[in-house]
């Protein structure tokens, strides 16, 4: 199906694309040369026995619920991997959007046998206090090759949940030096005192807004601002931070222009409105934003909506947060998701986080968000030098295989392949609002009920698909950089075969 697709829309002009430019078109056998041909399922479901075995085994001293299979890393390879019985699947989810090239990619092995990771592996510094005299190097020609226009500083991190955290001190820190007068002017006692009770003007009354159905993380901080399901949040204390709607968007888009034109615009009204009405409240300092809502459902807006988002909130003093954790390093087809806004000069984010694919996390920012004393934005490593390393390698590959193209292209091929298949009587009443067409392979459907779903996410598995749901009934791609048609191909197929059988 997607060999049919690829010839009729787009192979001629990525075959003039090639000749033009003098080389092939990306393979991931280019990275991962002994990467498995295609799936292979020896059990008759997955897991399989030695995977079940395994998580019982687990389950004496850890929770295993949430486990999906049991991989043997030591086996997989590239876009393929294999569970405890053998199986090798078709990974087309990247463990949860975090893995950028592939599973044991040489080049990656390799570096891990250098002195130099070794070094840094057995001599983890904290960071803060005891930075590396690499480390300066190790940022400048890795993770700061890849800084968003604007955000010159960058403070590394330990995930994606402490990225945006470290987002928001940094923006409750900025806005009060801004109504203090700047960043010379001394604390108060009284702010110094009452901080140390919880209580203001110490400990100030402001806010973070967030999105309905997003998602930032499950620290204390970060969890208040999550907004996608509710066991993440039940029974932890919360602050008291405002959430708007995000715009419900009607499928296909070329159908449904003037309504979500409207909703668009009803939203944009109701997130200024709740601007307005904080400031005599719980003043909001930040505003931050997936720029597609990814755990709540693979929702989307249009570039438009996320530049006013953006403008309203500098209207209104608000600092601005691009959640990038999910959507950066390439997947939606552009390095970094929120470069499709239209964003012009001094209409940056004022902060972009990230995670996930790039192994390491971080926040990148500008230098007037920068505390105004030490050990105000701190812990004990502040990252982790060996990811910093692994990102410097992954960000090299990555351009040198003009990898972003790579998967913009396939993912414009996928879209075609798949809008043909759902369109197909094959996919009646089961498909539905299909979306992520423009944004690479980061490509979204909903199904018919939420059992449904979790039937054919099983269903995949078990034909050699390792594939991920999202909201309650949406079934959402995240595959590596390295994906491409002859990956689509196995993919395509599988579905097309579950969608048979449902």
């Amino acid at each position: 199906m997607f060999t049919r697709a690829v010839r009729s829309t787009s192979k001629s002009t990525l075959s003039l694309r090639t000749r033009s430019l003098g080389v092939r078109a990306f393979s991931s056998t280019d990275l991962i040369p002994d990467e498995p041909s295609g799936p292979s399922v020896k059990t008759d479901k997955v897991p399989g026995p030695k995977g079940i075995a395994a998580s019982k085994e687990i389950d004496t001293f850890q929770d295993p619920r949430t486990h999906v299979i049991v991989p043997n890393y030591e086996e997989s390879s590239g876009n393929y991997l294999v569970d405890a019985d053998g199986n090798v699947l078709l990974d087309v989810f990247a463990q949860i959007s975090s893995i950028a090239l592939g599973y044991n990619v040489p080049a990656l092995l390799e570096l891990a046998k250098t002195d130099e990771f070794a070094k840094a592996a057995m001599n983890r510094p904290a960071l803060g206090s005891f930075p590396p005299v690499q480390w300066a190097e190790w940022l400048k020609t890795g993770l700061l090759t890849v800084q968003p226009k604007g955000l010159d500083q960058l403070i590394t991190t330990l995930c994606g949940s402490s990225a945006n955290e470290t987002a928001f001190k940094c923006s409750f820190m900025a806005y009060r030096q801004r109504e203090r007068g700047g960043p010379d002017v001394p604390f108060t006692k009284e702010e110094m005192d009452s901080c140390m009770s919880n209580h203001s003007p110490g400990a100030p009354q402001l806010s973070v807004l967030s999105f309905k159905s997003g998602f930032h993380g499950r620290l204390f901080g970060s969890l208040s601002a999550t907004r996608s399901k509710a066991i993440h949040k039940v029974d932890i204390p919360a602050f008291d931070w405002p959430a708007a709607p995000f715009p419900e968007l009607k499928y296909p888009l070329s159908e449904h222009v003037q309504e979500n034109e409207a909703e668009e615009k009803r939203c944009l009204e109701e997130y200024e409105k709740i601007l307005i009405e904080s400031k005599s409240t719980r003043p909001v300092a930040a505003v931050i934003i997936e720029p597609i809502l990814s755990e709540g459902g693979d929702r989307h807006a249009s570039n438009n909506y996320f530049r006013q988002l953006r403008l309203i909130a500098k209207k209104h003093g608000a600092f601005f947060i691009a959640d990038e954790v999910q959507t950066g390093v390439g997947a939606t087809g552009t390095f970094w998701a929120h470069e499709k806004w239209g964003l012009k000069e001094g209409e940056e984010p004022d902060f972009v986080t990230f995670s996930k694919k790039m192994q390491a996390a971080g926040v990148f920012h500008k230098k007037e968000t920068r505390p105004n004393a030490p050990y105000r934005n701190y812990n004990t490593w502040m990252g982790d030098p060996v990811r910093a390393l692994q990102a410097r390698e992954m960000i090299r590959l990555i351009k040198s295989h003009d990898l972003v193209s790579h998967t913009a292209s396939t993912g414009l091929n996928l879209a075609s392949s798949f809008k043909s298949l759902f369109g197909s009587s094959v996919a009646q009443g089961k498909i539905m609002n299909f979306r992520g067409e423009g944004d690479g392979t980061y490509l979204a459907w909903d199904m018919a009920s939420p059992a449904q779903r979790d039937t054919f996410l099983g269903k995949m598995r078990n034909n050699g698909v390792q594939i991920g749901g999202c909201g309650d009934q949406t079934v959402r791609l995240r595959p590596t950089l390295t994906f491409g048609e002859k990956h689509a191909e196995v993919l395509v197929g599988t579905v097309e075969k579950v969608l048979k059988e449902l």
